[in-house]
């Protein structure tokens, strides 16, 4: 497409605007990434000490990161709406997120909508593709015990196994209370038509908006994380165990991402900023994991169902442009979610005079030994 001679001077002020936010990315990450590296190897006697301590203050260090990364977005004017029910209100309970998949700003808009939830970001996981393994963001997920996912049948149950083992050894040490999960096993332009065939095949409803998902992932979770009941109470132990032991996963959050007319924002765009600004609306309903059965035959009609609604959730929102309003009422509630511009400034501070402070340090060690 041929550009105008109206059009230039925007093009390039959309280009210069993208290579400053690019360069301040890059040195973002490096001080930040370094610092918070640098904060857990000198914390490592505490977490022989006190491990709920050690993993507390690793977690807050997690949730500002995070939250830098939702800032690169809020300044560029990618912000979200909130739907549906109030999850604020189970921020101290255990949960799982189902959330649809469409590109890799779901990841970045999550980051942002979550950071007024308490300590939900800080006690987090996140499941997600093994790629991400190998961005900038990469070495603190491995720290703070985020799990990737190799995709693929040949990796599937070889995984799932994987994700048991992970689960035993770094949820409950860790003190996590919520999981991210992306059941589709994919973005959406790259599973579905896969997902169509299938469902074809097995005569189950054609879906265009999102995905059959993919059970295996969110089995293993259940399976691991929901407490026990034998008589009306968890089982094991006595009555002073149980009341220190965890209730165990509480709540199912299904979580349905949509962007107007359909056009999801992927990671370069968040960090870029060249696409005009944009709100993105997240769909929340609350289900009780007692609710939900385990068996995988009636897991995966229940998942299925959840899909089959999400579709038609994201068919009404692009229609109207507005989600229905929750089952049983009468009006539509939305929440513009917001992110402080004075905590914003004070996290990029601390992430900054940290990597100075962090540089200095290992400088005069270097010219110490050297």
């Amino acid at each position: 497409m041929a550009v105008t001679l109206e059009e230039a001077p925007w093009l390039g002020w959309i280009l210069v605007k993208a290579l400053m936010r690019f360069a301040f990315m890059v040195a973002n990450n490096l001080v930040a990434i370094s610092s918070y590296i640098c904060y857990v190897i000198i914390l490592q006697p505490l977490r022989v000490l006190d491990s709920k301590r050690f993993w507390h203050i690793e977690g807050i260090m997690y949730k500002w990161l995070l939250g830098m990364v939702a800032s690169w977005g809020w300044y560029a004017g990618y912000t979200v709406m909130e739907w549906g029910e109030d999850i604020k209100a189970i921020s101290k309970d255990e949960a799982v997120m189902l959330v649809n998949h469409q590109a890799t700003g779901d990841v970045c808009t999550l980051m942002m909508c979550l950071q007024d939830k308490g300590l939900v970001v800080a006690q987090m996981m996140w499941l997600m593709d093994h790629i991400f393994k190998y961005t900038n963001f990469g070495i603190v997920s491995l720290i703070h015990g985020d799990f990737f996912i190799r995709q693929g049948k040949s990796h599937r149950d070889q995984q799932l196994l994987f994700l048991k083992k992970h689960l035993e050894n770094n949820y409950r040490s860790r003190d996590r209370k919520w999981i991210v999960l992306f059941p589709e096993g994919g973005f959406l332009r790259k599973r579905r038509e896969m997902s169509q065939t299938f469902a074809k095949k097995n005569n189950l409803p054609f879906l265009t908006h999102v995905t059959l998902p993919r059970v295996g992932a969110t089995k293993i979770i259940l399976s691991a994380l929901v407490a026990r009941q034998e008589n009306g109470s968890p089982a094991g132990g006595d009555i002073k165990e149980l009341e220190s032991k965890s209730k165990g996963l509480q709540w199912i959050i299904d979580t349905t991402i949509a962007y107007p007319k359909a056009e999801p924002i992927d990671i370069q765009t968040w960090i870029l900023g060249y696409r005009k600004p944009t709100v993105t609306h997240v769909y929340y309903r609350i289900f009780p994991v007692k609710d939900v059965p385990l068996e995988t035959a009636d897991l995966t009609d229940w998942l299925y169902q959840r899909f089959i609604e999400k579709e038609d959730l994201l068919s009404h929102f692009y229609e109207t442009g507005a989600f229905p309003p929750l089952k049983g009422h009468k009006e539509i509630v939305s929440r513009e979610m917001t992110l402080s511009n004075m905590w914003i400034f004070l996290i990029q501070s601390f992430a900054f005079l940290s990597g100075y402070m962090w540089y200095n340090i290992i400088q005069y060690f270097y010219h110490c030994l050297f």
